[in-house]
């Protein structure tokens, strides 16, 4: 006899989201520079665009490759990831190799917005014709967010 779990499921769609206010109570002590709300938004739609040109990479290990390749983009941070170890290094190697980088309060959000349902700490969007407007000003708005000291 199988369970069922109907109800289950009808509250973790019922759930409400975090909102932004919210989602700021979770974050780790290396969040900075922080997106602003409007620019969670605008980068959160630039990734949803750059994923289906396949412009995106995902992921600790595929953004430190191809942050070490030389490759450009906008590094976007989810701000909480623990435990930090993860990708404490990935700020550092942006800031070496002059990319701009940003965090969002929420890993969850930046995995959908990439089309994935498993959350993710760290996504670079690489620029494409196909939303180049949108990605100008997402990397306008991150360049001039002040870096941490």
């Amino acid at each position: 006899m199988a369970r069922e779990k109907p109800e289950e499921a009808a509250e973790a769609e019922a759930a409400p989201e975090l909102s932004y206010r919210e989602q700021l109570d979770f974050l780790n002590p290396i969040a900075q520079p922080l997106a602003s709300r409007k620019l969670t938004r605008k980068l959160l739609k630039c990734i949803r665009k750059a994923t289906k040109q396949k412009q995106v990479r995902r992921g600790v290990k595929e953004v430190q490759k191809f942050i070490n390749k030389g490759e450009k983009g906008i590094t976007v941070l989810a701000g909480d990831t623990m435990p930090i170890d993860v990708y404490c290094h990935i700020p550092i190697m942006c800031e070496d190799r002059s990319l701009p980088y940003a965090y969002v309060p929420s890993k969850t959000d930046l995995g959908a917005a990439a089309g994935s349902k498993r959350p993710t700490c760290v996504i670079m969007i690489k620029p494409h014709e196909e939303y180049q407007e949108a990605y100008d000003e997402c990397l306008e708005e991150v360049l001039a967010l002040p870096l941490p000291l």
